[in-house]
């Protein structure tokens, strides 16, 4: 199939090609799946989303009929998989659809830059966006949660993987360039005293406000929040205790549904919080979040323990890199792993050169050898809620540019072999779903040969 996964374009695109198609006129039914039918209008602003979002990351498509035919044959899959989802008894609970819906609704504020902003553009209020998407969302959901079924069936060997680097041209293999695999321990420097006290007090005063002169905290959150929840009042929607930062998740599971908690400090700052409802072991809350003033940070205290940390890693022989990264780094993201820091495109250990962050990037440009530990650089978290830290980098691994072989880049081969299988048996596999499931085209349709 041409576009076998145009299906995960128009998930991303969900919003926006459903606000489309809710201003134009119903038109001709294009296509019928069981009870399911599909319009052309339809078709006609999934395409035309895709084609402007093509355009605003610099990327330019023109309409084709041959696109406008793909992406009809793409939602036919999705009704296919609708249809497998049903004889195969897989829902998507409502809290999923909820909590997924809210992250969706906060990446678009993001983008328009705030609520108002994004309800002029859509022209609805925040609670009308969600409830005209939520089935169309749920649907997405649904498909994407059948696809990614299959896919996790299909496993590979390493005979094929060898037989798929055998069957590349010698003078067509890829030359891989210059890999790295790095280890980073993570020091987030802590508040002044002074600059720590003054974000305490300010919550305190907040909570007091609450509490004793009947302010509500939602209004609170909108002016004075530092978090990204602020422009909504502080609403974080149902999350699991375990996604949250174990000191808030604490305090909010203690409360009632109404009541307000003490001040509660966590690594990204102060909180006062407000518990709405629990459902099982998920909580839908609202906080104020004061942070500290970033220029007021210790960090020279930072920089000393980490200088500490390497010391003892360079001078014990019991003490390996990858325990004190458990032990002692602060970033959650790396931690687990033993501070092995992955490609963030592909999720492997080894990263191209051109690909690591700028700051990354200086660091290893120093570095002669493998097992080499940086000196303290400050660079600025991605995960948790960002920020400024100092990190020591371990070089782990080195391979120079090299012609792609098995003995090297075998994970890589591995990893294009694994994906190639999947999409020819996931082809195969909605071809025989097609078999058992009523599909009717009510237009003309292309030759295959021509398509």
């Amino acid at each position: 199939m041409k576009y076998t996964f145009l299906a995960l374009i128009i998930t991303f695109l969900g919003l926006n090609s459903s606000l489309v198609s809710a201003q134009q006129p119903a038109d001709q039914i294009v296509a019928i799946v069981n009870d399911n039918i599909i319009l052309k209008s339809d078709i006609d602003s999934d395409v035309s989303a895709y084609l402007r979002q093509a355009q605003n990351m610099g990327q330019p498509i023109s309409f084709s009929e041959g696109l406008w035919y793909d992406f009809l044959n793409a939602s036919i899959e999705n009704k296919l998989l609708i249809e497998k989802a049903k004889i195969d008894s897989i829902v998507v609970p409502d809290e999923r659809v909820n909590r997924q819906m809210d992250q969706r609704v906060d990446q678009l504020i993001r983008q328009a830059g705030s609520e108002r902003a994004l309800e002029q553009a859509f022209g609805k209020s925040i609670i009308q966006l969600k409830e005209d998407f939520r089935e169309d969302f749920r649907e997405q959901m649904l498909t994407e949660m059948v696809r990614m079924g299959k896919f996790e069936t299909v496993k590979i060997t390493r005979p094929e993987v060898q037989e798929f680097f055998n069957s590349i041209p010698k003078d067509s293999l890829p030359t891989i360039p210059e890999q790295v695999s790095l280890s980073q321990i993570v020091i987030v420097p802590p508040a002044k005293a002074d600059a720590k006290n003054a974000a305490f007090q300010l919550a305190q005063s907040l909570r007091d406000s609450i509490l004793n002169h009947g302010k509500s905290l939602e209004e609170l959150a909108r002016r004075h929040s530092d978090g990204p929840s602020g422009p909504r009042g502080g609403l974080l929607p149902l999350m699991g205790l375990n996604e949250l930062v174990s000191e808030y998740s604490a305090a909010a599971a203690a409360l009632q549904p109404g009541q307000i908690s003490e001040v509660v400090e966590t690594s990204f700052g102060f909180h006062v919080i407000e518990l709405i409802r629990r459902v099982g072991d998920q909580i839908e809350t609202r906080h104020i979040l004061i942070s500290v003033d970033s220029n007021e940070l210790d960090d020279e205290y930072a920089q000393q323990r980490l200088i500490e940390i390497r010391d003892s890693i360079q001078t014990n022989n019991d003490i390996t890199f990858s325990m004190m990264a458990k032990a002692r780094s602060e970033d959650p993201a790396t931690k687990v792993t033993g501070g092995k820091i992955l490609d963030p495109q592909t999720g492997e250990r080894l990263i191209p050169l051109n690909r690591l962050d700028p700051s990354l990037y200086r660091v290893v440009l120093l570095m002669d050898e493998v097992g080499t530990i940086s000196e303290p650089r400050p660079f600025n978290l991605q995960s948790g809620n960002g920020g400024k830290a100092y990190r020591i980098v371990r070089l782990d691994q080195q391979i120079p540019e090299h012609v792609a072989n098995m003995e090297q880049d075998y994970e890589r081969l591995k990893s294009i072999a694994l994906q190639r299988k999947q999409v020819e048996e996931y082809t195969n596999w909605i071809e025989e779903l097609k078999e058992d499931v009523y599909i009717e085209y009510r237009i003309p349709m292309p030759n295959k040969e021509n398509n």
